[in-house]
């Protein structure tokens, strides 16, 4: 859902693509985003149904991708950096960011293929260089243990396809000839994975998707994080991450450039993957993102209920945010104040209304609608189910360049 060319939104009543309506009408984004972004909308709004691992990926920076954009047009097709954030809407599993050095350094010494594919010598020096440091603030040993997980991760990036085949065989025979103890020692079992079978599980099913991939050793150097519906990450420019399954709301800025590095039989840029990547490391609740009460809006519902509610999504990026609304019960409504920029709602659950201006629309589940700059918006539920099951959810995309601005000022 959006303006980038190569599949932009259409009106179902015309066929006019979003990209033309707002190109001919500049109001309809505010002449602040269009001059900002080239007369389009700066953000890429989807629904991901994942069912199948989606790749091990990392998206370039604005620098990074107007170099390889030029470079290679059809493998990187835009200029654009690409931050992003998920939404589950559904539980969901992924892979985001790299583990604490504590747990590769543990899985260096309990998983002996993953040791033999980076090298003894390799994972040695790793150990040494992050020994008693691996929560150290000093900021020269930080660049050290980036250093050394860099050499250490394209080591790995390295092997041969000869080298990953026999590797993952051994990885999954001991996943699944005992995963009550995969990845765990005896002699340390402070420092073992809190639930082995859970990650056997997870390497076995993914296994089956992609056969003897480099993935299922990446998988050792990510933190496996779990979602349940309404939570939410955001990944920068340059860090790693992977989508293993659930239905999620995905927004990000408008590209389509992407760097991969597992479970994918697309074309995957190992030099400029591992040369790339931020080496950030860090427990998964810190790259989560934790929605708060959106302001800017009015929640009217039936007397006998005071459930509805508004949460904001806000990415510490200007090009987008996005609002979740559940409205429960019938006549339960929301009327958001106009907002400086333009707007995609899409519901994922019940049904309502949305009335912008004069105009007054149906809404169910699968529904999109595109609000311009400066538009009040109201949204009301119309279900007519029982009370518990009567919920009417949508998800709104918006880029606000004012209101961004507002928050970061305090206001």
């Amino acid at each position: 859902m959006g303006t980038h060319p190569s599949l932009p939104s259409k009106d179902l009543e015309t066929q006019r693509t979003l990209l033309d309506l707002v190109q001919d009408n500049v109001a309809l984004i505010s002449p602040e985003v269009s001059d900002r972004y080239g007369g389009k909308i700066p953000f890429l709004f989807k629904v991901l149904s994942i069912r199948k691992a989606l790749s091990i990926q990392a998206h370039p920076n604005k620098k990074l991708a107007e170099k390889l954009h030029s470079r290679d047009p059809r493998n990187y097709p835009d200029d654009n950096h690409k931050p992003e954030m998920t939404i589950a809407i559904t539980p969901f599993e992924g892979l985001c960011g790299f583990r604490p050095l504590a747990e590769i350094a543990h899985f260096l010494r309990a998983v002996a293929p993953l040791r033999g594919l980076v090298g003894g010598q390799t994972a040695a020096d790793f150990e040494n260089v992050i020994r008693g440091s691996e929560d150290s603030d000093d900021l020269e040993q930080t660049r050290k243990n980036k250093s050394a997980l860099r050499t250490l991760f394209t080591a790995l990036m390295n092997s041969s396809s000869e080298q990953i085949e026999t590797a993952a065989q051994e990885l999954v025979t001991s996943a699944q000839n005992s995963p009550e103890t995969f990845a765990s020692l005896v002699n340390a079992p402070d420092t073992n994975p809190t639930n082995p079978a859970e990650l056997a599980s997870v390497v076995v099913r993914l296994n089956e998707q992609f056969p003897n991939d480099i993935g299922l050793f990446v998988f050792l150097f990510l933190n496996f994080v779990r979602l349940d519906p309404g939570e939410a990450m955001f990944l920068k420019a340059d860090d790693i991450h992977a989508y293993i399954s659930g239905d999620i709301i995905e927004c990000m800025a408008s590209s389509d450039n992407v760097v991969r590095a597992g479970f994918s039989p697309k074309f995957k840029d190992v030099d400029t993957l591992t040369d790339m990547l931020t080496y950030s490391y860090a427990p998964i609740e810190e790259q989560k993102l934790e929605p708060t009460d959106y302001p800017y809006v009015v929640l009217n519902a039936p007397a006998y209920s005071s459930a509805s509610e508004s949460l904001l999504y806000d990415p510490p990026i200007e090009e987008f945010s996005v609002v979740k609304t559940d409205l429960r019960r019938t006549r339960a409504k929301a009327t958001f104040d106009s907002l400086t920029g333009p707007s995609i709602l899409i519901c994922t659950g019940g049904e309502g209304k949305i009335t912008v201006g004069h105009k007054t629309e149906e809404v169910k589940e699968g529904y999109v609608f595109f609000v311009g700059a400066n538009a009040e918006c109201i949204i009301e539920n119309t279900g007519t189910g029982p009370d518990e099951e009567n919920v009417f959810t949508t998800f709104k995309a918006f880029c606000d360049l004012t209101g961004k601005e507002d928050m970061v000022n305090g206001h």
